[in-house]
């Protein structure tokens, strides 16, 4: 069903793409066509609610741009507070009067989990204000991450990605585009 949906809101694309990683792909899920559709958004999330059911924790958390829409819906599909991190001055941080108590156990979530970077970032907020994260939800969980904690997602997608030196659809002269909401050094 997950990848249904997803085709039907143009939000798995084929092309030449240049990830927040560096890395380049021939794939790419661009869930912000997914979030534009709120029943169909809360359809897939739904998948990685249900995962978080027996999942004991208080708070969501959602780095931006990609976490945000996430954070809210499975927070209202869990009946638990969602709030977001966003970047300030290049740096993760906590804003707007959101507030992580000492203890809270806390989800991060995410639309697409790649190299986990972003997640990473929002996981040292969380940890830096005494949060205790147990787990990071995600709608497309891309396989490839090395991440320390359980991950919850709505589908798992390989995803075939390259270094720019060995990327096959650079070497036939392909331009790339790049989707994602993170600025490449």
């Amino acid at each position: 069903m997950v990848i249904e949906i997803l085709k039907e809101c143009e939000a798995l694309l084929e092309g030449h793409f240049l990830l927040s990683s560096g890395r380049h792909s021939n794939r790419y899920c661009q869930c912000a066509k997914l979030m534009q559709y709120p029943d169909k958004a809360a359809q897939v999330l739904a998948v990685a609610a249900e995962k978080l059911k027996e999942v004991d924790f208080d708070l969501v958390v959602g780095p931006a741009m990609g976490g945000v829409i996430v954070a809210y819906e499975l927070g209202r599909q869990c009946g638990k507070p969602a709030i977001f991190t966003e970047r300030e001055d290049g740096k993760m941080t906590l804003r707007r009067g959101f507030e992580i108590k000492a203890g809270q156990k806390v989800i991060i979530t995410e639309d697409v989990v790649t190299t986990g970077k972003s997640a990473m970032e929002a996981i040292e907020v969380v940890k830096s204000l005494g949060g205790i994260v147990v787990g990071i939800a995600c709608i497309v969980d891309r396989g490839v991450s090395k991440l320390d904690y359980p991950l919850y997602s709505s589908i798992k997608m390989e995803i075939e990605s390259f270094d720019k030196e060995d990327c096959p659809l650079c070497k036939k002269n392909i331009p790339y585009v790049k989707p994602g909401s993170r600025k490449i050094k």
